[in-house]
């Protein structure tokens, strides 16, 4: 049997020669545009936290949606037992009116549910990001709209009127508007909230970015009313996919369009032209239809990027998250990236690109990232990966074949977009971190109670945990920009949408035990829900450490050790003058590693509590690693 340093030396060779080892920066890819090509350096630099507003922090009950507020929204008419769900109720749990609501599920019942979660509450938790150490904040959708999400807008160019102090006075003022026309738009309450909420975090170096969709509205959007109105003598006629217009001289409503994932009436789909016309593969060439279309985008683009007009967009957002990505033609993103630029040159643009065939394969981001369109994408690629090697979930790889497939979808990406990338572990799109990890079934697929009754809702176990730490040490050590999703930091659990989208846990606030199950015929382990403040004290100490590290940030990657038969990782950050090493035991056994370093001398462990040290000699480190554990060394 060979010894652990000549597999390692093995290891090694077939490591520089199969997977590329060495500077993941040294590529040379020439962007498309130079002009427009550059990365926002601040975006390298972020670690994000991800704001869901309605379920972040109710910090002013007195706007709470109404069902007048929410009309227009999935599932439809609502039970007049009705009322805005208690923030610590039981999730699986029903509320007196929820069984009365007409949808087919539970699931699809509790789309109903609000909890009231609003603007104020982003405010009155400043301290709370600030201490996290977070540097950027990704906003789900603030877009006035019916839903709990947000993505089904009926006004792309004002907030939510139930995330402001107002509600019914932002109602009147919004449909005081010609609304294609920015000269007559005003500021309601909640959009002059969010001025106030972009310029505290501003006052603390967090940067703000929001989401929107231009692929789709809400079946209330206003453009939309106009052509059920007027039908085809509408002038916004060609903004959507019309199939039958209402014939006003029946009782009968006839109107009929193209929605979101084909019949979806709750999200109308906007027209595009295709190139080649009838290719139905992405990503595709072609753009919008409607010109007047986007002219209204791009209105709403700049209102957010320089809210005064006055040339200096300090006081608007940093820039955008843009939903389905993959959905809208290229060429309308060329567009929107030169709009975007020429008023914030600094603003970071970065696209929802996700599956092309569900449920197993990914899209290549590599074409949006030429320097024509986006900065960075939302990088699912990278998740799947770390996720298959370091919670050992479907698909299960080995640390050669975590470096392979690293190395495969990064290969035809510019370095300085790699950098920026969104390295997101979950969102409101996905099941939670831990619960990801403690069922190992398919990234997604069936990724919840209602498809598969084998999938385990309760508080993940403490295998699950030792799993999370490594992975997260990963993400934080890792090229891309480290993202943080509502509440994640505190140990929150759940399943796939909408059991990922729970109300945040906050210490003041009493939450009832989970022990209700999805099915109700079930019994399922009670579990208490609390702050989980040792997570959080870990997510600091990781944003602390990658703040003060720059090389974390703009270092070269290089893989150094990728032992399969022992499950041990290591890879380096490195530059002219500083080095860090993550090293990874993902076995269930403690074991003895050597791992190369650059130089000799003491090295620190980043994340021990008193920052012990190891000591290199000829270039190489000797550690002994506890099961399913991992260590960050820093050369002193």
């Amino acid at each position: 049997m060979r010894s652990v340093k000549s597999m390692y030396l093995i290891l090694n060779v077939i490591g520089l020669l199969l997977f590329g080892c060495g500077s993941m920066q040294n590529k040379k890819i020439t962007p498309v545009d130079k002009s427009l090509a550059s990365v926002p350096v601040w975006a390298k630099e972020a670690i994000w936290y991800q704001i869901f507003v309605e379920r972040f922090r109710n910090g002013d009950p007195s706007n709470d949606p109404t069902p007048a507020d929410m009309y227009g929204a999935y599932p439809g008419k609502l039970p007049s037992k009705w009322k805005i769900t208690p923030w610590g109720h039981d999730w699986y749990s029903h509320e007196p009116w929820l069984d009365s609501v007409k949808a087919i599920d539970f699931h699809s019942k509790i789309q109903a549910r609000r909890y009231g979660g609003d603007l104020q509450g982003v405010l009155d938790e400043m301290d709370y990001i600030q201490s996290l150490g977070v540097t950027a904040i990704y906003f789900n959708p603030l877009n006035d709209s019916p839903s709990l999400h947000k993505y089904d807008a009926r006004n792309y160019a004002h907030i939510d009127r139930n995330f402001g102090p107002d509600p019914k006075g932002d109602a009147v003022l919004i449909d005081s508007e010609i609304h294609d026309n920015p000269a007559t738009w005003k500021w309601t309450s909640a959009d002059l909230l969010f001025l106030k909420v972009i310029k505290e975090f501003h006052k603390r170096g967090i940067r703000v970015i929001m989401d929107y969709s231009w692929n789709h509205t809400g079946k209330t959007f206003w453009a939309l009313n106009d052509i059920r109105k007027k039908g085809k003598e509408s002038k916004y006629v060609d903004w959507y996919i019309i199939s039958h217009f209402d014939d006003p001289t029946t009782k009968k409503d006839e109107f009929a369009y193209e929605g979101w994932g084909g019949n979806n009436p709750w999200m109308p789909v906007f027209k595009k032209d295709i190139v080649p016309a009838g290719n139905k593969t992405m990503p595709f060439e072609g753009n919008l239809h409607s010109e007047s279309l986007k002219q209204h985008i791009f209105d709403v683009t700049k209102r957010w990027l320089d809210p005064d007009g006055d040339g200096n967009p300090s006081d608007g957002v940093d820039g955008f998250r843009l939903d389905v990505a993959g959905e809208i033609p290229m060429g309308f993103w060329r567009e929107y990236r030169k709009v975007v630029r020429s008023v914030n040159p600094e603003a970071y643009l970065v696209g929802e690109i996700w599956f092309l065939k569900w449920p197993d394969k990914l899209m290549d981001p590599a074409v949006y990232l030429k320097g024509d369109q986006f900065d960075a994408v939302m990088n699912y690629r990278w998740y799947r990966i770390a996720r298959g090697l370091f919670g050992q979930a479907e698909p299960v790889l080995k640390p050669s074949e975590f470096v392979n497939q690293i190395n495969q979808i990064d290969k035809d990406i510019h370095p300085d977009n790699l950098q920026a990338m969104m390295n997101v572990a979950s969102t409101h799109d996905s099941p939670r971190l831990s619960t990801s990890l403690y069922n190992k079934t398919l990234y997604k697929d069936r990724a919840n109670p209602k498809d598969n009754p084998d999938y385990k809702i309760n508080k993940p176990d403490e295998q699950t945990r030792k799993e999370q730490i490594m992975l997260l040490i990963h993400q934080f050590t890792f090229i891309g920009s480290p993202q943080i999703w509502n509440g994640e930091e505190v140990g929150m659990w759940g399943a796939d949408d909408p059991d990922c989208r729970k109300p945040l846990v906050w210490g003041d606030i009493k939450y009832e035990d989970e022990r209700a199950a999805y099915d109700p015929a079930k019994s399922r382990q009670v579990d208490k829900v609390s702050p989980d403040t040792a997570l959080f004290s870990f997510y600091a100490k990781l944003c602390k450490m990658r703040k003060e590290n720059p090389v974390l940030v703009y270092g070269n990657l290089s893989f150094i050790l990728a032992d399969d038969q022992n499950m041990l990782l290591a890879y380096s950050r490195a530059d002219k003058d500083d080095e860090i090493v993550a090293v990874f035991n993902s076995s269930f056994k403690s074991q003895p590693v050597k791992v190369p370093v650059k130089h000799d001398g003491e090295y620190m462990d980043l994340l021990s509590p008193n920052n012990k040290s190891a000591i290199s000699n000829n270039r190489t480190i000797e550690l002994n690693l506890k099961p399913l554990t991992a260590v960050v060394l820093k050369k002193k």
